[in-house]
């Protein structure tokens, strides 16, 4: 099937990331973009003959937005105002000793639908159980990068292991042709053993994949890091041989310049999560300056209950805003930048930079249009004073999402979705909740 998106604001953000085709077409053969230009241009091209036109006009077209960090979850508002190891252990801990795989799988329904309708493409979500999430991933058509979280020390025996992580890459090191993808998940380094992390590596090593782990998300962890072994998080990190190129690293906020270094000198990338990062009070990463030493830095949501919501276009204006206030520098935080972040930088940091991120021939169709007719989008400017990108990151949300590909396949068209019941989806997960709050009620009492 061959569709033809036209007479929309492209901005490709492939090569020159500030270029934008205004107006412009992207056209799509299959699973595959085929054709991105000027509209004259891609009208005159015998491929878009009899294809299916979307009318994008008064819409911004731009590639899915990959969310870098994410968490499955239905703690939504029920968890507040504490700081991160207090939330941990009163809230969070808890809910995974309760957690079942069907209320895990119900859980990554509603995660993975609200995405979608926000613009995401692509998650990166570490979550339990996460057979179900892949079959969740199948049937709603997103794509996603799979990350159990692994724990081994003390006390944190409920969480995921080794082994049930390589039963998930047996099982999903790859499927939905190829959309969905299992990598190795290491909770956090207070959380897994010194043993846990070379097992880790040798299973990276083994199925040719990634890994993806929290770090720096506190001065509390940092201090705790120094006191039990010398040296600070991402050192720990290097010496233990989890850096690399197939790493992301989500949240990095307290880093030295020293571990920037470590993380650019091993092509290891950051998961900026603005949003949890004020939420918890955890703090402001050092954007700029991860970006200047040439570390890829993609953005994430984090989970719905240190977020409160999946809006990753929401969350570029937070990394922007986030950025200017804690610097000081008017400057940084730009939009073009932030856009890049959310798309081909996010995707490269996943793996996925040949695939996805950009508008290009012979990238996969991920495609998002975002309406701009709205009175908080308006005026539409062109030519030299061009503000549609000013737009998508300060203006707009989530809710001006309209349609959304994946692989060609368009899974919301004009704000419906396509491959799922909103209704049904909130009822499930409204049940779900509340039996999950019934078991860790009854297993914090007994």
């Amino acid at each position: 099937m061959t569709t033809l998106i036209r007479n929309g604001i492209v901005l490709p953000m492939g090569g020159d990331a500030r270029v934008a085709l205004d107006p412009g077409s992207v056209l799509v053969d299959g699973h595959t973009i085929v054709a991105v230009g000027a509209v004259a241009e891609i009208d005159a091209d015998p491929r878009s003959r009899g294809a299916e036109v979307v009318d994008a006009t008064e819409h911004a077209v731009l590639p899915g937005l990959h969310n870098c960090h994410l968490h499955s979850g239905l703690l939504r508002g029920t968890a507040e105002s504490m700081s991160l190891w207090d939330w941990l252990e009163a809230y969070v801990d808890p809910a995974h000793k309760a957690l079942t795989p069907e209320i895990a799988k119900v859980a990554s329904r509603q995660c993975y639908a609200e995405s979608l309708l926000a613009g995401t493409t692509s998650v990166m979500d570490m979550w339990r159980f996460m057979e179900g999430s892949a079959e969740v991933a199948s049937e709603l058509g997103i794509r996603a990068t799979l990350v159990p979280y692994v724990a081994d020390e003390a006390g944190f025996d409920y969480f995921e292991s080794i082994e049930s992580n390589r039963r998930l890459l047996e099982s999903h090191g790859t499927a939905a042709e190829g959309r969905v993808r299992t990598w190795v998940g290491l909770e956090h380094l207070m959380y897994c053993t010194k043993a846990c992390f070379a097992q880790a590596v040798e299973l990276m090593d083994e199925f040719g994949t990634g890994l993806h782990t929290h770090s720096s998300e506190s001065i509390w962890e940092v201090e705790e890091s120094l006191k039990r072994w010398g040296r600070r998080p991402i050192e720990v990190f290097y010496d233990r041989g989890i850096l690399g190129p197939r790493t992301v690293v989500a949240h990095a906020v307290w880093l030295s310049d020293r571990e920037i270094e470590l993380l650019a000198q091993t092509g290891t990338s950051v998961a900026h999560c603005p949003t949890s990062n004020m939420k918890l009070a955890s703090g402001a990463a050092r954007v700029g300056d991860l970006r200047r030493a040439g570390v890829k830095v993609g953005i994430g949501s984090d989970g719905e209950k240190e977020n409160n919501n999946l809006d990753l276009v929401e969350e570029m204006k937070i990394a922007s805003l986030l950025q200017k206030v804690t610097t000081l520098d008017p400057t940084t935080g730009d939009p073009w930048d932030v856009i890049r972040q959310a798309t081909i930088e996010g995707a490269t940091a996943l793996g996925l930079g040949a695939t996805s991120g950009s508008l290009e021939a012979g990238k996969r169709a991920d495609i998002v249009t975002i309406s701009l007719a709205g009175l908080h989008t308006t005026p539409v400017m062109h030519g030299d004073l061009f503000n549609v990108a000013a737009h998508i990151v300060f203006s707009a949300s989530g809710r001006d999402v309209r349609d959304v590909w994946v692989d060609g396949r368009r899974l919301v068209s004009r704000g419906s979705p396509q491959t799922f019941d909103v209704a049904r989806v909130r009822a499930d997960a409204q049940a779900a909740a509340e039996e999950l709050f019934e078991r860790r009620a009854r297993l914090s009492e007994a």
